[in-house]
């Protein structure tokens, strides 16, 4: 069993983030160990993508404390207040948490393996064809091992979004962040997307999964995470959450889905 209280390779602390007068996140505390994989579900405009976003610093938050590992990110406290890193520490900052969009978010102009090889070179100033031996192998591993010349308008959705995981994997990340990854998919395609996170997570990477996917939350994942209206209502081993969940929202929203 993964030990979250002694390991947490991702802390939260009191994250709060609005929108003008409409407060998104209210606060929220949340510890992810190293090699956890963690869903997180609620309904439709409850702050799960905002949270996973602040996490890697897409997203600003207006208070709180997120930490990777003991990093600090996006901001460091003077006299109590958060100020900003520059630039280009935050851009060092991103490249320990992967993330993986709804809508892939790959080049068009750039073949599969070029989408996978072009933030290792020109980011990690790694050498080129090690990094181009790597990704064809990471193409390997989502199962595209023969696409790597092709362009995301020759690949179907489901394609393009394992293609995105291997991109993802390419920076050799702490964490995985999933933003929906199966909601902008044909239903044919889901499954294939779901096994590559399934063997991705079988290899111990630490994951945070944002995701309508039960299934997935209940087999996969090690806890699971109920947000509404920008709060954690209720989180435990995933077994336990879907088995015998505590919360009457929790119940309400997982009848509601079944």
């Amino acid at each position: 069993m993964i030990d979250v209280a002694h390991s947490p390779l991702v802390r939260l602390r009191g994250v709060r983030k609005s929108y003008g007068h409409l407060e998104i996140l209210k606060g929220v505390d949340l510890d992810v160990a190293a090699g956890e994989v963690m869903c997180i579900i609620g309904p439709s405009g409850s702050g799960k993508t905002t949270l996973v976003r602040c996490i890697n610093h897409l997203e600003k938050i207006d208070d709180g404390d997120i930490f990777v590992g003991d990093e600090r990110i996006g901001y460091r406290r003077v006299n109590g207040r958060l100020v900003e890193e520059s630039s280009r520490k935050i851009a060092l900052q991103r490249q320990r948490t992967g993330m993986v969009f709804q809508r892939f978010n790959l080049f068009p102009h750039l073949t599969a393996l070029e989408n996978i090889s072009i933030a290792p070179c020109r980011v990690q100033k790694r050498d080129r064809e090690t990094v181009k031996k790597e990704a064809q192998a990471l193409l390997e591993r989502v199962g595209l091992g023969d696409k790597a010349g092709r362009y995301p308008s020759q690949l179907s959705g489901g394609q393009q979004q394992r293609v995105a995981i291997a991109r993802a994997l390419a920076m050799k990340p702490d964490v995985l962040l999933f933003d929906e990854p199966t909601s902008a998919l044909d239903p044919e395609t889901v499954g294939e997307v779901l096994e590559v996170m399934k063997e991705v997570a079988r290899q111990g990477m630490t994951m945070i999964v944002v995701t309508h996917e039960m299934g997935f939350a209940r087999d996969v994942s090690h806890r699971t995470v109920m947000m509404v209206s920008g709060e954690i209502v209720e989180a435990g081993p995933s077994e336990q959450f879907f088995s015998d969940p505590k919360q009457e929202r929790t119940k309400a929203f997982l009848r509601g889905i079944r």
